[in-house]
């Protein structure tokens, strides 16, 4: 029998072994942009940097021999968890951006921020990491779905607002869009937030400085932004994408707060990253590689968390028409840029692929920024029970467009 040190290198190895040579298809040597998540590269001159570009986006994939869900359930997610890795790879996406910026770049075997470490604990599939397979199998729970149960986008976009609720070191505000509207009142109200300290400062400080602050002027006491994960869920189409919404659709890799989208095919979920020409680029979940944990260093072995090979491609017409689109905004001023681009690029369609509105629609139900439930656990506690997930309301799946 191998020792456990021998085990424990093979296992490391197999990891690094990936099964989808078949679908690989180098980038052609042609003079064309190359649009990822914001960012464009020429193909003919940029190749190399464009594939590391590629390659520092966080890759999810199956896993196997994690501690089972809910402790009797599955201990891998391969043919179910698709889905779900490709939320875990756009919200990752959205934390590297908050923390360490869009043009951060990942480097193999080189020492990085402890926030990447940090950002990659919260998505290890372990019961106790905020973002894991656990968790958000059973916050699917309250979504209708059973555990080993598929996933489709505007599942794991809710199964995401709600997880976010929990985690306080990335402090995210996330905005889930109804009947393919995005209300920019509402997300303001969401995002803009007054500093935790401002009242009781107000409360307690002497009158000679409250009558300095208010001489001061509104600016004193701006609300603070709380950085912002906008997923918009849509359905461009009935059976397959209508081609009317292609050049929308494409536009949204071009703006500077693209996270890309999920959606992918039938039960066959991938995460899309930009486009060359009418192919999309994505990220493939569907490889099976061995859990990984922390090292007794804290650290966590990056190797396996980054898609090495070039990417795969997928004619844009060949795209199931269930789609959730992502944006990050960091900052208020990102999220006002963001609807100038929209306004200019997106309404400007005869038939739009969304709706950005100034007010809430007086016929829809009151806006109330999600919140935390009023639980004396922590979220991993909290969501371990699956009976206590109906505080949490069930959404309903999002409208198919008229065409």
């Amino acid at each position: 029998m191998a020792s456990p040190c021998i085990l424990r290198v093979l296992s490391k190895y197999e990891n690094q072994i990936t099964i989808f040579t078949d679908y690989l298809e180098e980038f052609p040597d042609a003079d064309e942009l190359v649009w990822i998540l914001g960012k464009q590269h020429l193909l003919k001159t940029e190749k190399s940097k464009l594939l590391s570009d590629i390659s520092a986006r966080l890759w999810f994939t199956y896993r196997r021999k994690f501690s089972p869900i809910g402790g009797t359930g599955p201990s891998s997610d391969a043919g179910w968890g698709c889905m779900l890795r490709c939320g875990q790879m756009m919200l990752a996406q959205a934390l590297i951006c908050r923390h360490l910026g869009r043009d951060w770049n990942w480097e193999k075997q080189k020492e990085q921020p402890k926030e990447y470490q940090r950002i990659l604990q919260c998505f290890l599939d372990r019961k106790d990491c905020c973002y894991s397979i656990h968790q958000m199998a059973q916050m699917g729970v309250g979504e209708g779905k059973s555990i080993g149960e598929w996933f489709g986008p505007n599942t794991v976009a809710q199964v995401l607002k709600k997880l976010a609720l929990f985690d306080e070191w990335n402090s995210l505000a996330v905005y889930v869009s109804m009947d393919n509207t995005v209300v920019i009142e509402d997300i303001k109200k969401m995002c803009c937030t007054l500093p935790l300290s401002a009242d009781t400062a107000a409360e307690s400080a002497p009158d000679s400085l409250n009558a300095s602050t208010q001489r001061r002027g509104p600016s004193a006491c701006r609300p603070a932004w709380k950085p912002l994960l906008l997923i918009v869920p849509l359905r461009l189409g009935i059976n397959q994408i209508n081609p009317v919404y292609v050049d929308a659709f494409k536009e949204c890799f071009k703006m500077p707060q693209s996270l890309g989208a999920l959606g992918g095919k039938p039960n066959n979920a991938y995460y899309f990253i930009g486009f060359l020409g009418n192919e999309l680029i994505f990220l493939d979940p569907h490889t099976t590689q061995t859990f990984v944990d922390t090292e007794e260093n804290g650290t966590v072995d990056d190797q396996t968390f980054h898609c090495l090979q070039s990417p795969q491609r997928m004619n844009i017409l060949n795209l199931d028409p269930s789609v959730a689109l992502g944006f990050f905004c960091k900052e208020e001023k990102d999220f006002d840029s963001w609807c100038s681009l929209v306004q200019k690029e997106i309404l400007k369609e005869n038939l739009r692929m969304f709706e950005l509105v100034q007010k809430h629609p007086s016929h829809w139900p009151p806006f109330v920024p999600p919140a935390k439930p009023e639980v004396t656990t922590t979220g991993a506690e909290f969501i371990d029970s699956t009976e206590q997930l109906e505080e949490f309301d069930l959404e309903e799946d999002f409208e198919i467009l008229s065409i």
